[in-house]
């Protein structure tokens, strides 16, 4: 049944190369034994069956074809594969999507849309995302929703990763070297050993050493390096022919100076207010008088707040301009500045093992799994070198009260200081300018706890620096039964179970500056000299600072508990037409412990762990609840019933055709707690994604063509979006409607000659009404709104109405604030901007003496607009790919084989709010490779470059927050790499 198509599975939208295996022609290519050893087996739906036959839109690429298209990781997948694109992301994660479904939802509580599996078992935080590719059978990409039989369930789809398994009876090995540009050093080995008849033994490993991509013009070095290995143990054991046990261990490690974000881009605002414009992302660095650390550190905060000026380190209106205005951005994605070099680690541990018992006419397969991840990155929060310059009046006036104390102002005989006031500054300059107010600056470290510079944690530099931490301990387990059947009538089934349980000890993320030490020192040791008791009696507190020195989201427990039940019937309605039929049920219970800190409460100077302090009183993680929480508990179930319905026309045994429908299911999550807090829910709703699919696959001229072209609409609610809320991600849903064409095409006019190309569309936009604030522009488009720049916490808002430029001259006059003024014309912001206090304008709201200038409204984060019709993120419109190989074979039984490929990923945009300054731009990659192959076949050799055009591609964006100054960072591929390979057999 199906013979042609079956002995093409193998090619299928992968492209196998055959070369490496090159045999002597035979007349009639249909009983070709090179085709017909290329058959790849599938289990898309759980069972192992030919790729071609599957009635589902499934790629599969075996061993030799991602060595062919050196495809050496999940990045490299979506140069092949239509309609799916794949990006590193913000917080050391990434977004496999597929179908304009990918992982847009950000934080601990959030499933991944794209389920990864290993051998069919689901992963958790996994980092094969950062690994290479060594010694698999294949790897599998199932494209639409899962809606029965794969893992917790998936919206957009399947990535599984197939290890290769020992072979019984059999002794062999193989080992490949190869040698490139940046000094890329990289080895693969793998040995089979077989232990008697029944046993057999496999190990297998690589190595991958190279300089960086990045060039680091503060002190001319080499960044964004790679020095990572990966091992893999497996035993199989087959005591009887319906019997198999397979084991397996897999260890991955890096440790080295990887860049989690390649690039910052920003069209600089001169006023100061948003940072960076709404237009553009040019080659330039935020104003640095709209990031928290400037805010806080003002000479206008302290003024308001009653603070010497003099201790402020410049000022929001500074006419010298902001710590950037002197910085020069390279103009180059592989170009930076930056004084912090960037740290990573990342390790994961699996452990599997899997049964596969037959049962007569029936087989029981049993597997579990046990996984440990860590991933732990810093790097330079800016990117970029800030000018210490306008620190210096600030510096040396708390160096002078450090040493004398706080004067009074008052004549003599009076003491010229507050006595003992010098005893609350002297911390200060001890931990952050050490060696005096020209010397070095000291900076809060992060670790695990949050002890900074006030606990002698620190990193001292010449210049201030500021740099974050993302970081994450991760344990899991799973275990699935599935009971299936080969019955030889028209009716068969399938049944199964799945438990899962993960555990992330510690989630965090740390933003640490100088500017944040230096302003939580401050205010603390002002607020503990300057308290009074209940009677208005002078009451001074220890010498303190406010606590934390750094920002940190910190999640210090989440779990999850999740079951499925799912079933499938297979029905032969005739010969030629078939019906699949599933149901599913999905339960999912997290629970959570998290909190948000940056400058909550005193802690004293030397205290140590500030959650020890006396005055930890003073926090509240959980202001849903009565009293002070120093942790904000919440928990969340979810549940749902989802399955598919299939039918399956062979209308020839080379062509088939099949109609779908599936209902997937994301489970809900938790959104973090907010400091300062803002209106956002604490959880947000499941996903849920209605399927219809249309897909018919062709094998035509006696198995010289393969055509494959599938039609899909989907219908999608509550799809998770993630925004930056007051500096932390937070979660919203969307509705969507989706739909795409995708055509896949092999072409094989001889043996020697195979050609490969696929084409896909994509429309993917919201739908319905769906209105969120833009933290571009909060103004929303409004040319009457004013958008406000918030010195009190570095948050935006905006103030609506008729007279909302009159009403915010009139309250920042009181203030000693400016009246607000116009962004540049370039700029993309139809509002004025002012830096202000939110809450003071808020307040003002009900004052009568406005009452003139009508409705005032003040909006945090800002005025939100309607999203209907705009393009999700990360989903190319147009992709398309071709690759073409020759196999030229010699009389002496060697051959050479070139082979090229070309990808085409068209216009995407980085976030749901479009426009210009979200448009990532089509690129262009092709890759090129040549390979001699001995006539034994036990060696070879191979010269390859990749990215031949040296293309800087974006494939996506991550705008960060307010007090960030609305900067983007940008993700891209890897410049053009070449080098030589060899490689043998035994």
């Amino acid at each position: 049944m199906r013979v042609r198509a079956s002995l093409l599975a193998g090619i299928c939208a992968s492209a196998i190369s055959f070369p490496a295996f090159a045999q002597e022609a035979t007349d009639d290519d249909l009983e070709d034994p090179r085709l017909s050893s290329n058959v790849i087996i599938v289990t898309a739906q759980r069972q192992a069956q030919s790729l071609q036959e599957v009635p589902i839109a499934v790629s599969a690429f075996d061993a030799e074809a991602l060595e062919a298209q050196q495809i050496e990781n999940a990045s490299d997948l979506q140069l092949t594969l239509p309609n799916v694109s794949f990006t590193k992301s913000n917080f050391t994660s990434s977004s496999f999507t597929i179908r304009g479904i990918g992982d847009l939802c950000v934080g601990v509580t959030c499933d991944s849309a794209t389920a990864i599996h290993t051998n069919g078992s689901p992963l958790f935080g996994t980092r094969l995302f950062e690994t290479e590719y060594f010694d698999l059978e294949r790897v599998e990409v199932l494209r639409g929703p899962q809606g029965t039989l794969f893992g917790r369930n998936a919206t957009s789809g399947v990535v599984n990763v197939v290890t290769a398994k020992p072979e019984l009876g059999t002794f062999s090995a193989a080992a490949d070297f190869e040698y490139g540009n940046y000094n890329s050093i990289k080895a693969r080995g793998m040995v089979n050993v077989p232990l008697g008849d029944t046993i057999a033994f496999r190990a297998a490993g690589f190595y991958l050493n190279r300089d960086g991509f990045t060039t680091n013009l503060y002190d001319n070095s080499d960044i964004d390096g790679r020095d990572m290995y990966a091992v893999r143990g497996s035993l199989r054991f087959e005591p009887t022919a319906s019997t198999t046990l397979d084991l397996m261990a897999f260890y991955f490690r890096e440790n080295d100076d990887r860049l989690r974000i390649q690039k910052q881009t920003c069209q600089r605002d001169p006023t100061g207010v948003l940072g960076c414009l709404n237009t553009r992302r040019d080659f330039d660095s935020t104003n640095a008088d709209s990031t928290l650390a400037s805010v806080l550190t003002s000479v206008e905060l302290f003024r308001i707040q009653g603070l010497p000026e003099a201790l402020a380190l410049g000022s929001v209106y500074d006419t010298d301009g902001d710590g950037y205005s002197n910085f020069v951005e390279p103009n180059d994605v592989r170009t930076v500045n930056t004084a912090f070099t960037p740290e990573y680690f990342a390790d994961e541990l699996q452990l599997q093992a899997h049964l596969d018992q037959g049962l007569g006419s029936m087989n029981l397969s049993l597997t579990g799994i046990y996984q440990e991840t860590t991933v732990d990155s810093r790097q330079d929060y800016n990117l970029g070198i800030l000018d210490r310059s306008a620190y210096a009046t600030g510096l040396n006036t708390l160096a002078f009260f450090a040493a004398n104390g706080v004067p009074t102002g008052l004549p003599a005989p009076a003491p010229a200081f507050f006595p003992g006031s010098s005893a609350y500054f002297a911390p200060i300059a001890a931990a952050l300018i050490p060696n005096g107010p020209n010397g070095v600056l000291c900076t809060s470290d992060n670790d695990d706890g949050n002890l900074g510079a006030f606990e002698g944690n620190s990193i001292c530099s010449d210049v201030p620096l500021s740099f974050d931490r993302s970081v994450q301990y991760q344990t899991a387990w799973s275990g699935e039964a599935i009971l299936s059947s080969d019955f030889d009538g028209p009716f068969n089934f399938l049944v199964g179970g799945i438990y899962a349980e993960t555990d992330v000890s510690e989630n965090s993320y740390y933003v640490n500056s100088f500017g944040l030490d230096y302003a939580t020192a401050l205010l603390g040791t002002f607020a503990a000299f300057a308290n009074v008791d209940g009677d208005g009696n002078p009451a001074p507190l220890p010498p303190s600072y406010l606590a934390t020195s750094m920002y940190r989201n910190n999640t210090t427990d989440f779990k999850l508990k999740s079951f499925g039940i799912f079933g499938e019937v297979y029905i032969d309605i005739t010969d030629r037409l078939q019906f699949t039929g599933g149901l599913r049920y999905n339960d999912d219970s997290k629970s959570v412990s998290a909190r948000t800190t940056l400058a909550d409460f005193l802690n004293p100077f030397g205290n140590g762990d500030p959650f020890t302090s006396p005055f930890v009183g003073g926090f509240d993680a959980d202001d849903a609840l009565p009293g002070n929480q120093l942790l904000q508990e919440r928990e969340v179930n979810f549940d749902a019933i989802t399955g598919r319905a299939v039918l399956d026309y062979e209308i020839s045994p080379d062509n088939t055709l099949y109609f779908s429908y599936s209902r997937g299911y994301k489970s809900g999550g938790i959104n973090p707690p907010l400091s300062p807090v803002f209106a956002v829910t604490d959880s947000f709703g499941s996903e849920q994604i209605d399927a219809f699919e249309i897909g018919s696959k062709n094998t035509f001229l006696n198995g010289a063509a393969q055509i494959n072209l599938t039609g899909f609409y989907y219908k999608y609610k509550d799809l998770q979006l993630s925004r930056i809320v007051a500096r932390t991600s937070v979660n919203d849903t969307i509705d969507a409607n989706i739909w795409g064409l995708e055509l896949e095409t092999i072409l094989r006019p001889s043996y020697n000659w195979l050609i490969n190309m696929n084409i896909s569309y994509l429309n993917a936009k919201v739908a319905g009404d769906q209105f969120f604030s833009n933290p571009r522009d909060p103004g929303g488009g409004d040319p009457n709104a004013v958008i406000i720049k918030d010195i009190s916490n570095g948050s935006l808002c905006a103030v609506t109405g008729a007279g909302a430029n009159a009403f915010v001259t009139a309250v920042n006059a009181n203030l000693g604030l400016r009246a607000p003024g116009a962004f540049p014309a370039d700029g993309g912001i139809a509002s004025n901007g002012a830096f202000s206090i939110c809450s003071v304008l808020t307040a003002q709201t009900a004052n009568p003496a406005f009452a003139p200038l009508g409705p005032i409204n003040v909006l945090s984060p800002g005025v939100e607009v309607n999203l209907r019709g705009n393009r999700l993120p990360q989903a190319p419109e147009y992709k398309a790919s071709i690759g073409v190989q020759y196999t030229a074979e010699f009389d002496n039984g060697m051959s050479l084989v070139p082979r090229f490929d070309l990808a085409y990923t068209g216009e995407q945009y980085g976030n749901v709010f479009n426009g210009n300054v979200n448009r990532i731009e089509p690129f262009v990659q092709a890759n090129a490779s040549i390979q001699l192959n001995g006539s034994d076949n036990r060696w070879f050799v191979r010269g390859f470059v990749q990215n031949i055009f040296d293309s800087n591609s974006v494939t996506g964006l991550y705008v960060t927050d307010a007090s960030s100054g609305n900067f983007t960072n940008i993700f891209t591929l890897d410049p053009r790499r070449y080098g030589i390979a060899v490689g043998a057999k035994f």
